[in-house]
Protein backbone atom coordinates (compact mmCIF):
# COMPACT_ATOMS: atom_id res chain seq x y z
CA UNK A 1 0.00 0.00 0.00
CA UNK A 2 1.49 3.34 -1.02
CA UNK A 3 1.31 6.54 1.02
CA UNK A 4 -1.77 7.82 -0.84
CA UNK A 5 -3.74 4.60 -0.20
CA UNK A 6 -2.74 4.64 3.47
CA UNK A 7 -3.89 8.25 3.79
CA UNK A 8 -7.24 7.45 2.11
CA UNK A 9 -7.73 4.48 4.47
CA UNK A 10 -7.01 6.69 7.50
CA UNK A 11 -9.49 9.32 6.25
CA UNK A 12 -12.19 6.68 5.72
CA UNK A 13 -11.61 5.23 9.18
CA UNK A 14 -11.81 8.66 10.83
CA UNK A 15 -15.20 9.23 9.16
CA UNK A 16 -16.57 6.24 11.07
CA UNK A 17 -14.80 6.89 14.38
CA UNK A 18 -15.74 10.56 14.68
CA UNK A 19 -19.55 10.10 14.87
CA UNK A 20 -19.07 7.23 17.32
CA UNK A 21 -16.93 9.49 19.49
CA UNK A 22 -19.30 12.46 19.23
CA UNK A 23 -22.24 10.35 20.41
CA UNK A 24 -20.20 8.55 23.07
CA UNK A 25 -21.00 5.24 21.42
CA UNK A 26 -24.76 5.73 21.26
CA UNK A 27 -26.44 4.67 18.03
CA UNK A 28 -29.93 6.09 18.57
CA UNK A 29 -31.50 8.96 20.50
CA UNK A 30 -33.50 8.21 23.63
CA UNK A 31 -36.58 9.83 22.09
CA UNK A 32 -38.30 8.48 19.02
CA UNK A 33 -40.17 11.61 17.94
CA UNK A 34 -37.29 13.29 16.10
CA UNK A 35 -37.83 13.15 12.34
CA UNK A 36 -36.16 14.86 9.40
CA UNK A 37 -38.73 17.64 9.53
CA UNK A 38 -38.89 18.15 13.31
CA UNK A 39 -38.24 21.83 14.06
CA UNK A 40 -35.48 22.59 16.58
CA UNK A 41 -35.17 25.94 18.38
CA UNK A 42 -32.52 27.11 20.84
CA UNK A 43 -33.63 28.06 24.34
CA UNK A 44 -31.67 30.61 26.35
CA UNK A 45 -30.15 29.02 29.46
CA UNK A 46 -31.77 29.75 32.79
CA UNK A 47 -30.00 32.38 34.90
CA UNK A 48 -27.12 30.83 36.80
CA UNK A 49 -26.75 27.88 34.41
CA UNK A 50 -23.60 27.44 32.37
CA UNK A 51 -23.84 28.66 28.79
CA UNK A 52 -22.03 26.28 26.48
CA UNK A 53 -19.42 25.12 28.94
CA UNK A 54 -18.91 21.36 28.79
CA UNK A 55 -20.66 21.03 25.43
CA UNK A 56 -19.01 19.52 22.39
CA UNK A 57 -18.35 21.79 19.39
CA UNK A 58 -21.20 20.09 17.50
CA UNK A 59 -23.63 20.89 20.33
CA UNK A 60 -22.50 24.53 20.19
CA UNK A 61 -23.01 24.58 16.42
CA UNK A 62 -26.55 23.28 16.84
CA UNK A 63 -27.33 25.96 19.43
CA UNK A 64 -26.00 28.65 17.11
CA UNK A 65 -27.80 27.33 14.05
CA UNK A 66 -31.12 26.90 15.87
CA UNK A 67 -31.31 30.48 17.13
CA UNK A 68 -33.72 30.55 14.20
CA UNK A 69 -35.92 27.44 14.00
CA UNK A 70 -34.41 24.76 11.76
CA UNK A 71 -35.42 21.26 10.70
CA UNK A 72 -33.35 18.28 11.84
CA UNK A 73 -32.37 17.62 8.20
CA UNK A 74 -31.06 21.19 7.87
CA UNK A 75 -29.06 20.88 11.07
CA UNK A 76 -27.52 17.59 9.91
CA UNK A 77 -26.60 19.09 6.54
CA UNK A 78 -24.98 22.11 8.17
CA UNK A 79 -22.99 19.89 10.56
CA UNK A 80 -22.08 17.53 7.72
CA UNK A 81 -23.01 14.62 9.98
CA UNK A 82 -25.40 11.69 9.50
CA UNK A 83 -28.98 12.42 10.55
CA UNK A 84 -28.83 9.65 13.18
CA UNK A 85 -25.85 11.32 14.86
CA UNK A 86 -27.52 14.73 14.66
CA UNK A 87 -30.66 13.35 16.32
CA UNK A 88 -28.58 12.05 19.23
CA UNK A 89 -26.91 15.45 19.67
CA UNK A 90 -30.27 17.24 19.53
CA UNK A 91 -31.66 14.76 22.06
CA UNK A 92 -28.74 15.65 24.37
CA UNK A 93 -29.62 19.32 24.11
CA UNK A 94 -33.32 18.64 24.73
CA UNK A 95 -32.33 16.77 27.89
CA UNK A 96 -30.26 19.76 29.00
CA UNK A 97 -33.18 22.10 28.32
CA UNK A 98 -31.14 23.98 25.69
CA UNK A 99 -33.43 23.33 22.70
CA UNK A 100 -37.07 22.63 22.10
CA UNK A 101 -38.50 20.49 19.33
CA UNK A 102 -41.86 20.49 17.64
CA UNK A 103 -43.46 19.11 14.50
CA UNK A 104 -43.79 21.56 11.59
CA UNK A 105 -46.85 23.81 11.76
CA UNK A 106 -48.75 21.87 9.06
CA UNK A 107 -48.13 18.65 10.98
CA UNK A 108 -49.25 20.21 14.24
CA UNK A 109 -52.56 21.17 12.64
CA UNK A 110 -52.96 17.56 11.51
CA UNK A 111 -53.83 18.15 7.88
CA UNK A 112 -54.23 14.74 6.22
CA UNK A 113 -53.22 16.03 2.76
CA UNK A 114 -49.96 17.34 4.23
CA UNK A 115 -49.33 13.97 5.86
CA UNK A 116 -49.82 12.25 2.50
CA UNK A 117 -47.34 14.60 0.86
CA UNK A 118 -44.81 14.15 3.66
CA UNK A 119 -45.08 10.37 3.45
CA UNK A 120 -44.49 10.54 -0.31
CA UNK A 121 -41.39 12.69 0.23
CA UNK A 122 -40.14 10.32 2.93
CA UNK A 123 -40.65 7.30 0.70
CA UNK A 124 -38.85 9.05 -2.15
CA UNK A 125 -35.89 9.87 0.07
CA UNK A 126 -35.67 6.27 1.22
CA UNK A 127 -35.47 5.10 -2.41
CA UNK A 128 -32.47 7.33 -3.10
Amino acid sequence: MDDMEAEDADDAESLFVRPYTITQGRTAPARDDLTLITIVTTVEPAPGRAGTRGLQPEHRSILQQCLRPAAVAEVAAELNLPVAVTKILIDDLVGLGRVTTRPPIAMAVGSESNMTLLRAVRDGLRRI
